[in-house]
């Protein structure tokens, strides 16, 4: 296959350092994390000028349940707080709500609003895609054994059972806080995507942050194993 440059459809973020911004600050986590949405909200809000079809954004994995659980319990009402909030603005700009991982096993209420977040953001051309009680060795396993129950098992039948089966093929992954590991996020997705490690902390990331991104992305050449 050719070289190509070209911009970034589907772009993922793992975002983190919401302990460590608050940490310096002499603060108590949840106050990162309550600056963590807020930075999400900016980027939110930004991205359509971009040019990007899909924002994926690494909000709760399958691990974080093993945290304190006064920070767990912050951070699901963050979740509500943010659905509430935003979902109103979601709906006038046309924003389509996704969510990947193992959402249906969160709290009722909040599986609840979720599904209807889903419902009412059906109809948006720009999509936001967040992971919540996620981990990708769990949904490749999930996708594997739906792919043998149907028949042969092969990269493609793996592929059309995964949480993003429907979504853009991803372009770029960035992670934020000076962290270089993919921490169980999108593994199989990430096989040819370009990866940006910054040292930003996720609060401080800005839509600056991500169009600086973006124009190194641009400025690569991704040869899909070609020469």
């Amino acid at each position: 296959m050719a070289s190509e440059s070209a911009s970034a459809r589907h772009v993922a973020i793992i975002m983190d350092g919401n302990g460590r911004w608050a940490k310096r600050r002499h603060l108590p986590r949840a106050l990162g994390h309550k600056r963590g949405v807020e930075a999400v909200r900016e980027l939110v809000r930004a991205v359509p000028a971009m040019g990007i079809e899909c924002l994926t954004l690494y909000a709760f994995s399958s691990e974080n349940w093993k945290r304190p659980e006064d920070e767990v319990g912050d951070l699901m009402n963050l979740m509500r707080k943010f659905i509430k909030s935003d979902l109103p603005e979601f709906i006038e700009n046309g924003v389509r709500l996704r969510i990947v991982g193992d959402w249906r096993a969160l709290d009722s209420d909040i599986v609840a609003m979720l599904e209807d977040a889903l419902e009412r953001t059906a109809n948006g051309t720009q999509t936001l895609a967040v992971a919540l009680n996620y981990g990708s060795q769990q949904e490749i396993a999930r996708a594997a054994t739906q792919a043998a129950h149907e028949g042969e098992i092969t990269p493609d039948t793996i592929a059309a059972h995964l949480d993003t089966a429907d979504l853009p093929p991803l372009d770029l992954l960035i992670r934020t806080s000076g962290e270089v590991r993919l921490s169980n996020f999108l593994l199989w997705q990430s096989a040819y995507a370009e990866m940006i490690f910054v040292d930003t902390l996720w609060p401080d990331f800005t839509p600056a942050h991500l169009r600086d991104a973006l124009a190194r992305f641009a400025a690569r050449e991704r040869r899909y194993g070609g020469r």
